[in-house]
């Protein structure tokens, strides 16, 4: 793998709670990473938005 396309051992996957997140997260799962910890969430004044740290399974 080049520098442009090695995986990151961990990341942190945040936006606003929907859809197009929940497929972000399941497609880290996909990609062989495992949930890290709990979600989080907070409200901006005009959504939630969600956070989600996933790390690459040894």
């Amino acid at each position: 793998m080049n520098e442009q396309t090695e995986k990151l051992g961990y990341r942190l996957l945040t936006g606003p709670d929907d859809k197009a997140f929940c497929e972000r997260v399941s497609q880290a799962l996909k990609d062989g990473y495992e949930l890290y910890g709990s979600p989080s969430i907070t409200f901006n004044g005009e959504r939630n938005i969600v956070a989600q740290a996933v790390i690459l399974k040894k």
